[in-house]
Order: C-alpha cells, then sequence, then structure tokens
C-alpha cells in the first residue's frame, strides 16, 4: 500500500476518534477550527510549499467568501450553498484577474503585491457598513443541508472532518499529477520550466486561483459555523497566520500542514495561561522552530527517519 494511501486512512481513522474522545464543548470546537484552519493552509502550501509563490494576502479570501455567505442570504434571500458557490465563484474571478499582473513580480514585489490585495479587501468590508456591517461585523444565518440545519459542534466536525479528508486526498492526488509535477518544477526553475514547454503563466495563475477558492469555501464554511464575520476574517495578521502554519508544518508537505494547523490553532489556547506573556512565548516558540526545524517539522522528522512524505 502506497504511503500516501497510509497517510490518508491514519488521518481518516484519527478524525473519526477524535469526537469520541474530546473531554469536552470546547476541545470539539478547537477541533473544529483546527479541521478548518489545515483546510486552508492545504491550498496555500500548495501555493507557496510547492509552486514558490508567496501570498501575504490570503485572508482576504477567506474574507470574501466568509461575506458572501453573510450578505447574499442576508440581505438577498439567497440560500446559504448558492451564496457559498457564489463568494467562490468571485473569488476565483478575482483572483484570475489579478493573477497575471501580480505573478511577474518576484521575490519582496510579489509578497508585497499580495499583502496589498489583502489590505484592500479588508478595507472594503470595514468601508461598505451598509452591506457588511463595517467593523462591527454581521451575523450569518443558519446553515441547511437537504432540510436539516446544522447547528451543534458535533454536527459540524463531521463536515469539516470530511472536507478534510477530501481535501488531503485530492491534494495528493494533484501533487502526483502532471499539473503537480509541473508545479514543482516551477519551483525548482521557471526558465528551466520554460525551456521543457511548461507554461509558467497559465500554472501560476491556476494554483493561485485554485489556493483562493480554497480559503474562499472555508471562510464561509467558518463565517456559519460561528454564526458572525467581522473584518477580522480578512486581517494581515491572519495571513501571516497561515503563511506561518505553511512554515513550520513544512513547505510542499501536504501532512507538514496538517501538522502547522493544529499546533498553531492549539498552541496560543495553550499560552493562556501565561496571562500578558502569550505574545512572547508564542514567539519564542516560532524562533525555537525555525532555528531548529528549518525545513518544517513533518519534512525534518521526515529526512531524519529516511522517509518520505
Amino acid at each position: 500500500m502506497k504511503s500516501t494511501t497510509i497517510g490518508i486512512l491514519v488521518v481518516a481513522a484519527i478524525l473519526v476518534v477524535l469526537p469520541f474522545v474530546a473531554p469536552n464543548a470546547y476541545y470539539l470546537d478547537l477541533t473544529v477550527r483546527m479541521a478548518i484552519n489545515a483546510i486552508i493552509v492545504l491550498g496555500l502550501n500548495l501555493l507557496i510549499g510547492f509552486a514558490g509563490q508567496i501570498s501575504l494576502g490570503h485572508a482576504g479570501f477567506l474574507g470574501i467568501g466568509a461575506y458572501a455567505s453573510a450578505v447574499l442570504p442576508t440581505h438577498f434571500g439567497w440560500h446559504p450553498l448558492v451564496a457559498m458557490g457564489a463568494g467562490a465563484a468571485a473569488t476565483a474571478v478575482l483572483a484570475g484577474l489579478v493573477a497575471r499582473p501580480i505573478f511577474k513580480l518576484k521575490g519582496h514585489y510579489l509578497a508585497m503585491a499580495t499583502l496589498g490585495l489583502g489590505i484592500i479587501i479588508n478595507i472594503a468590508l470595514r468601508n461598505e457598513a451598509q452591506w457588511t456591517g463595517g467593523p462591527d461585523g454581521m451575523p450569518v444565518p443558519a446553515m441547511g443541508l437537504f432540510g436539516f440545519e446544522l447547528s451543534t459542534d458535533r454536527q459540524w466536525y463531521w463536515v469539516v472532518a470530511a472536507l478534510l479528508v477530501i481535501s488531503v486526498w485530492a491534494s495528493l492526488n494533484l501533487i502526483d499529477s502532471p499539473f503537480g509535477r509541473a508545479l514543482r518544477a516551477l519551483h525548482g526553475s521557471e526558465v528551466a520550466s520554460q525551456v521543457v514547454g511548461v507554461d509558467v503563466v497559465r500554472y501560476k495563475v491556476a494554483i493561485f486561483v485554485m489556493s483562493a477558492v480554497f480559503a474562499s469555501l472555508m471562510g464561509s464554511v467558518t463565517a456559519h459555523y460561528i454564526g458572525f464575520v467581522s473584518p477580522n476574517f480578512a486581517d494581515f495578521f491572519h495571513s501571516i497566520e497561515l503563511v506561518t502554519m505553511v512554515v513550520v508544518g513544512g513547505m510542499a508537505s501536504v501532512f507538514g500542514s496538517l501538522v502547522g494547523a493544529v499546533l498553531l490553532t492549539a498552541l496560543p489556547q495553550a499560552l493562556a495561561t501565561f496571562e500578558g506573556w502569550e505574545t512572547v512565548v508564542f514567539g519564542a516558540i516560532l524562533m525555537g522552530f525555525m532555528i531548529f526545524l528549518p525545513k518544517g517539522i513533518v519534512p525534518t522528522l521526515a529526512a531524519k527517519f529516511g522517509k518520505g512524505d
């Protein structure tokens, strides 16, 4: 059996067991948030880790999906699933439009361009108060599936867990496909990729749009799960948090995305006992990871024990 298949089965088995061992509703809620972040980070890692393209404004796409699921049902009476699809479609169009000019840039210039995009989205969400509620945010209608309303943490857990398993499976298959091999070639050398016939611009745009749609869909899921949205969904610090999850777990590592998301979702909660010093301790821990595990947790451990991802 392939190692990737074993990995998917292990992830699925852990997800099946988790709700039964969670001590209370708080830990179940935390697990749902971990799974949501893991799906977002999976998409972001395809862009950063495999294609080698930075994005410091990814939370903006998360915000578009979240607000689509709030604004369209509230103001226009759309069904939540239709609103979620519309948000993903709008995100895909926006990402496709900005990707071509943005990806003509490289290095720090590319990072600044994606940062600017995220800031623009955040400002728009704050300023359009008549639709979005402005800085105060707005409530989100409940999500209904086939006449059944999702209302409890346990119901949401099974939905998000299924989405996570599907996302892991899809990511692994994408990486092993010709598309995934082109992404890795692109990361290695754009010039060499062009020489062997890879359409560099097309692949950059495609993976950027795909990663943005991942974020948009999970923004919608998060909005319905929490029942409220605010511009904080799309702020700069959230984008940095997502990138940090990619780096700590391991770039170009699907299972590293999961580890990074789980660790950095749980760590702030675990450090709450430090009362005012949690940010300092959090920063120190991240520095330690970067010093002793510069390639990320999963790739470093895989190299040490002689096993691939």
